[in-house]
């Protein structure tokens, strides 16, 4: 069972990912906020598992909500993901860097977001397609002036296999999307991804696209 909380200003909104989470019997909505400012103080008197979070809100928004959320609850306690319609790589960027595991889009369908709830639950990472390319965008414009050479060698670590799919991931494909060019399965690829994060130390999908560019493998 995974406890959840929604934290969004708008009401049909937070009554709207209610809905969506009813459709599986093992999340649990534990309580819903309107206001950043709440969260800290809610999460110190109720277990959650995990936080849907906007970013637009009164008093503080998702980000510094995140970043406070993080001063408390490390990332394995409580996994956060960011629920907006905004997906400028800026704001991508900062929640991630605020501590945040995923980021989707509010558009999402309710099958999409029972899926990334349970792939962040599961310990990985969640990015919505927009998302994905607003980080890679990023990335791509502001190129690391100097390659990492720590994380570099972290890569050397790889499978070739294991290297083909973190370039693939990099460069904005999803699982059956890699899966189709490389000619395996779906499973196949989430498995050489899940050991490529864990040879090079990321925590989850977006960390493992970020280390990828530091480290100079460009897509």
């Amino acid at each position: 069972m995974t406890r959840i909380l929604i934290v969004d200003d708008q009401d049909d909104m937070r009554a709207g990912i209610r809905t969506m989470l009813a459709l599986d019997p093992s999340l649990v909505v534990t309580g819903d906020l309107s206001d950043g400012l709440q969260v800290v103080p809610f999460l110190r008197d109720h277990p959650v598992d995990l936080v849907l979070m906007d970013i637009r809100m009164p008093g503080i928004d998702g980000v510094e909500a995140t970043r406070r959320i993080r001063k408390e609850h490390p990332p394995e306690e409580l996994r956060v993901i960011v629920l907006t319609t905004f997906d400028q790589d800026d704001i991508v960027l900062a929640a991630l860097r605020a501590g945040a595991n995923g980021f989707l889009s509010k558009t999402v369908s309710p099958a999409e977001l029972v899926a990334g709830i349970s792939e962040v639950v599961r310990g990985g990472g969640a990015l919505s397609a927009a998302a994905t390319a607003a980080l890679i965008g990023h990335m791509t414009d502001s190129p690391p002036p100097v390659i990492d050479r720590e994380l570099l060698r972290r890569f050397d670590a790889l499978t070739p296999r294991e290297r083909d799919v973190v370039v693939l991931v990099a460069s904005g494909l999803g699982n059956e999307e890699i899966a189709a060019q490389m000619s395996v399965s779906p499973f196949t690829v989430k498995t050489h991804a899940v050991r490529a994060m864990t040879k090079v130390g990321a925590r989850d999908r977006a960390q493992l696209v970020s280390f990828t560019f530091r480290a100079g493998l460009y897509p």
